[in-house]
Parts: structure tokens; C-alpha cells; sequence
């Protein structure tokens, strides 16, 4: 069996920025339902701080990150979706995305299309999967039709410039909250209908408004504490 290095981000003990360390690691052969991967770009999300702070306990060492784009390097026995030289991407266990190279189960990576630059391939699939999810996999009760009101916290995020745009292809009537007006402003360009400042205005008011008091048919509230009671 062969074995190359490569440059990796790793702690050795929870705590703060100052635990990442750059080390050299050494990246094997892919085994049975694996794959071996060259990064080309490297996502960063927020659940890393919680994985590197301790919050979210890991064992250690441990190599962070958890999402990524590259070049299929090498295949393993019995991976059929996947072929040395595809471009693929991926958001998913085990941790370790931030290297250059690395082996990895094969059934959590995907293919990914020419017309995706490997920068964009590593920045959407956690946001994407989570309005994958939230949009056609966690129905209310009843379902979601065309014409149905949702309402989406934190619209103008990452998650929610892609459930924006995702709600407006399903013809659903998203009304969106927001920090600031330019933050509502770029809602409404990815496909919200409505926009609400929630620092300016009473979103729970709003909505009634804009529903003739009937509400919305879900909340997709990523915010939590401060507009539970009101969502």
C-alpha cells in the first residue's frame, strides 16, 4: 500500500483559535466503499468552532471540517457512483475537510456538475442539504401547496438565500426576516415575497398583516430563543 502527505489543519486539545495546528499527515490507499480526494476548495461552517471549542466533544487528534470539493484521486472495492478524475463534493462524517487530500467513505460524496465551480461546491452543500430537508423533506401537517405562506427567519443567510429561491420555484409565498434593510433587500432578490426588519418592526404584527391574520402554514426558525414565542 502506498501513501502520500498532505498539509492539514489539526488540534490536539479543545480551546481556542491558537489549537489549530498546520501538520504534515500521511493519506493511504481508499479501502472497500472509500475514496481518496484532492481538495480544491474547503467549506468553513460554524459547527466547526463548536467541534474545535469542545462544545461538541471530539477525540482527538482530530482534523476539522466537515465539507469540501475536489478531485476523485483514487477508488476503492465496490464504490460504483464514482470514478478516478470525477469532480465531487460533499458535507457530511467524518470530520477532517480541512487538508489537501484525505480518504473518505465514498456513499457521503456526490458528483459534482461542470457548470460548479469547486469554490461554490464546497460553500453549498451543508446550506443546500438544509433547505433540501426543511423545504421537501419536513412537511407540515397537511403538506405544502403552491400559494402556501411560510415563514423564514434569518432569510437573507446562506440557508436562507437558497430556501428563498427553493420556495419561490414551489410557488410558496415565503416571508422573510431579517437584521437590516439591506439584508431584507437582498431577500427579496433571491424570492422572497415579503421582508420583514425584525430590529424595526413586530414580525408576529407583520405577518398577520400580510396573511389576513391567518398565519403562515410553517416556521423555519434557525434563530430560536428571541422569536420562538412569537413564531
Amino acid at each position: 500500500m502506498t501513501s502520500q502527505t498532505s498539509r492539514a489543519i489539526r488540534i490536539d486539545q479543545h480551546g481556542g483559535p491558537e489549537q489549530l495546528k498546520l501538520v504534515t499527515v500521511a493519506v493511504g490507499e481508499p479501502g472497500p466503499g472509500e475514496i481518496r480526494l484532492r481538495h480544491h476548495a474547503v467549506g468553513l461552517n460554524f459547527i466547526d468552532v463548536y467541534q474545535r471549542s469542545g462544545l461538541y466533544p471530539m477525540s482527538l487528534p482530530q482534523t476539522l471540517g466537515m465539507e469540501a470539493a475536489g478531485v476523485v484521486e483514487a477508488v476503492g472495492e465496490g464504490v460504483t457512483h464514482l470514478q478516478v478524475g470525477d469532480r465531487a463534493a460533499y458535507a457530511s462524517q467524518p470530520p477532517g475537510s480541512y487538508c489537501e487530500l484525505r480518504v473518505m467513505p465514498a456513499k457521503c460524496v456526490c458528483k459534482l456538475p461542470d457548470a460548479i465551480a469547486f469554490e461554490t461546491g464546497a460553500a453549498m452543500m451543508l446550506k443546500g442539504l438544509t433547505a433540501q430537508y426543511l423545504l421537501k423533506r419536513c412537511s407540515p401537517q397537511g403538506g405544502l401547496q403552491a400559494g402556501d405562506f411560510v415563514l423564514f427567519h434569518a432569510a437573507a443567510g446562506g440557508v436562507g438565500l437558497i430556501g428563498c429561491q427553493w420556495a419561490k420555484a414551489l410557488g410558496l409565498r415565503l416571508i422573510g426576516t431579517a437584521g437590516s434593510d439591506k439584508k431584507c433587500a437582498l431577500a427579496l432578490s433571491n424570492g422572497a415575497e415579503f421582508a420583514i426588519n425584525y430590529a424595526k418592526e413586530d414580525f408576529l404584527a407583520r405577518v398577520k398583516d400580510i396573511t389576513a391574520g391567518r398565519g403562515v402554514k410553517v416556521v423555519y426558525d434557525s434563530v430560536g430563543k428571541d422569536t420562538w414565542d412569537k413564531s
